[in-house]
């Protein structure tokens, strides 16, 4: 598939609007239709790489990223349901898992690289402490995430990790301004009532 062999550098060749059409191209793709999924890239490409540069902040890391998304796109676009969100949201949720575990990958390696002078230093008992409860807290928001919709799961994520607006998670999901703030709006309630967190 040679539309896979290079990633363009944050703009694609025929930018294309998101919508049904999207859904339509996936489905084709999930047949083994190739040129179906070679303008499902052209019209998503610059996005899907707009959001791999927020996260991992280096270019060359996004374009890996992003040509490994759109792999996984092409092996798995039978697994897509429209049902359950857009064809843009379901693309950009597979950017951004693969962006993270690229930074967690990275930051691995350098903690490997210093776990030599930590584990001759005295470890201070608040330090542990905070350890702790910073785990245990991003363990209570994964749960929390779990409890959202997948379609204020996708919004959520594009706003609170891609570091999008509300416009720009908008023109992202193909949904009008309004109903993306409602979604996050409404996810935020909805975690704030799992994390039991009380209204402020």
């Amino acid at each position: 598939m040679d539309h896979l062999s290079a990633v363009p550098p944050g703009a694609s060749s025929s930018e294309g609007a998101p919508g049904d059409g999207l859904s339509d191209l996936l489905k084709r793709a999930a047949r083994a239709d190739t040129e179906a999924f070679a303008v499902f890239y052209d019209q998503t490409s610059s996005r899907a790489f707009g959001l791999a540069v927020r996260v991992v902040r280096d270019r060359a890391q996004a374009e890996e990223v992003t040509q490994e998304a759109f792999l996984e796109v092409w092996r798995n676009a039978g697994r897509y349901d429209s049902s359950r969100g857009s064809a843009i949201g379901w693309l950009l949720t597979i950017v951004h898992r693969k962006a993270v575990d690229r930074c967690r990958s990275a930051e691995a390696a350098s903690r490997r690289e210093t776990s030599y002078h930590q584990d001759n230093q005295s470890v201070d008992h608040d330090a542990t402490a905070e350890a702790v409860e910073t785990s245990m807290e991003a363990r209570r928001v994964r749960t929390a995430l779990t409890a959202l919709t997948q379609v204020q799961r996708e919004a959520l994520e594009l706003a609170y990790f891609g570091g999008y607006t509300h416009t720009e998670v908008a023109s992202m999901l193909d949904l009008p301004v309004g109903t993306a703030k409602t979604r996050i709006r409404d996810g935020l309630i909805r975690m704030r009532d799992a994390l039991g967190v009380a209204a402020s």
